[in-house]
């Protein structure tokens, strides 16, 4: 990840848990607060930002980098979102395997 964009991403999880916090924000109905626990990196345009909520328990959202509008966005995945990634893996492999061929053919 380049410093740029790592220092991007660490200012926008600071963001993203301000925006959280806001205990007017829909469906905080705690008034909890957020703060950024740890960012994992896993590669040049994804991550895992741990947030510790003020009731003690963790979070976690997905960031990526969409180098075309030069921005980090978010989500939350959920278990089933999880899942549904384990198998894309696989599909994606594959059509990688496939893919790679085609770099040869006339």
């Amino acid at each position: 990840m380049t410093k740029t964009n790592a220092q991007k991403l660490k200012s926008f999880a600071s963001e993203v848990a301000v925006n959280y916090s806001n205990p007017e924000r829909e469906y905080n109905y705690s008034s909890e607060t957020f703060e950024v626990s740890k960012i994992v990196p896993h590669s040049d345009q994804t991550a895992t930002v741990i947030f510790k909520k003020s009731s003690g328990k963790f979070c976690a959202a997905f960031f990526y980098f969409i180098p075309a509008k030069d921005q980090w966005r978010y989500w939350f995945p959920t278990d089933s979102h999880i899942v549904g990634m384990d198998g894309f893996k696989g599909i994606k492999e594959e059509i990688e395997k496939v893919n790679f061929g085609k770099n040869f053919e006339n």
